[in-house]
């Protein structure tokens, strides 16, 4: 009987008995579930209903142990979490020694707990997912370096599998270079990429609204379209502290009626709007593997992505789509390019959904398999 432990980070809802998260997430772990007998979870849990971005797991054994959230970012949040701590502790020792399989999401302060209590089960199988950018020459906070050389370290996390986005000539066994899916093959469909004369040409951006994914630089890439006499269009998918401020931002320039949030959706209303955008404008700091760049790919929607993570790889450097800085007056030349030359965008276009079909959920599921 195969028991598996999932440590998570993810702040899960729960609802008339059944437990969920965020959407991208759970749906990828319910692959993971098909495949076991019995799960539990250990992670925090919040009091807020299910919202439209969350969904619920699939398992008929399924036991959830929620857990504090904990948080190191100030004084007063670092006493709160220390009282917490053993409580935690004590359930990932109690969790891992009932599992014969044990999952960590990394890196978090729930995965780096998860890391250190794993040490003490070093016969048990386990596996890793580090869900961010695992490249060693990129800027890194200390506690995400330490799971790194914990998850390299076959001393110290043996029997573990890590998947890592991209391919970065890892030594270790431990390290699979690994990938990640959001549609089924069947959804494949055989699309022809958007015109770029159809008016207006339709930008897309999905992320959270703050400085780390840079929502306000695609507004600004609108602005300097729009100024340049282009008919533009920017559908924003997401919600975040910057909200508030971007749409003042929009009031004041004028942009109301061409900008338009739409809020956290449900991804099948996200790739509405995916199959008719010309460009995805993504422009974050830190990824792992950027999902929405592969959804926009596999819709024949070019990407505008700065490069983090194994961006360059998935892109293969400019075959598959455009790399630029978080620069409004770069990516605005970009595309103006782009437009002057149609055959080159319709070739990024169709090379970019070519190689995004390949990496389908009945691929992942089993890559997964093959994991257990």
């Amino acid at each position: 009987m195969l028991k598996f432990l999932i440590v998570s980070p993810v702040v899960h809802v729960h609802s008339e008995g059944r437990y969920g998260g965020y959407t991208p997430y759970v749906r990828e772990m319910n692959l993971w579930l098909r495949h076991v007998d019995r799960v539990r979870i250990i992670a925090p849990l919040s009091q807020q209903p299910p919202d439209a971005l969350e969904t619920f797991y699939a398992h008929p054994n399924l036991e959830f142990v929620a857990v504090p959230a904990l948080c190191f970012t100030n004084k007063k949040d670092v006493l709160s979490s220390l009282s917490k701590l053993p409580l935690v502790l004590y359930r990932l020792l109690q969790g891992m020694a009932w599992a014969s399989h044990i999952h960590l999401r990394c890196p978090s302060n729930m995965g780096l707990l998860g890391l250190l209590v794993q040490v003490f089960f070093p016969f048990t199988r386990k596996t890793a997912k580090y869900a961010n950018n695992w490249d060693w020459n990129s800027r890194q906070p200390r506690s995400y370096r330490l799971q790194q050389r914990l998850l390299r370290s076959r001393f110290w996390s043996r029997r573990m599998q890590v998947m890592v986005y991209g391919d970065w000539g890892e030594s270790s066994r431990n390290i699979l270079p690994f990938f990640t899916a959001s549609y089924s093959k069947t959804q494949a469909l055989p699309l022809e990429p958007r015109s770029l004369t159809e008016l207006p040409l339709r930008l897309i951006f999905v992320g959270t609204l703050t400085p780390n994914k840079g929502p306000l630089t695609a507004i600004k890439v609108v602005e300097l379209l729009r100024g340049r006499g282009l008919e533009v269009r920017l559908d924003l998918f997401g919600d975040g502290r910057q909200r508030v401020a971007l749409e003042q931002f929009c009031a004041e320039k004028g942009l109301v009626a061409v900008v338009h949030f739409h809020g956290r959706q449900a991804p099948e209303v996200v790739e509405e709007y995916f199959r008719a955008a010309h460009f995805l404008v993504f422009l974050s700091r830190s990824e792992g593997w950027p999902k929405v760049v592969a959804e926009a790919m596999w819709w024949a929607c070019l990407p505008l992505t700065t490069e983090v993570s194994c961006v360059r790889q998935m892109l293969n450097t400019a075959e598959r789509g455009v790399l630029v800085s978080a620069d409004p007056d770069q990516v605005a030349e970009a595309i103006q390019g782009l437009l002057a030359q149609s055959q080159d965008y319709y070739d990024r276009c169709r090379a970019a959904m070519d190689w995004s079909h390949r990496y389908h959920l009945e691929a992942f599921e089993e890559a997964l398999i093959k994991l257990l």
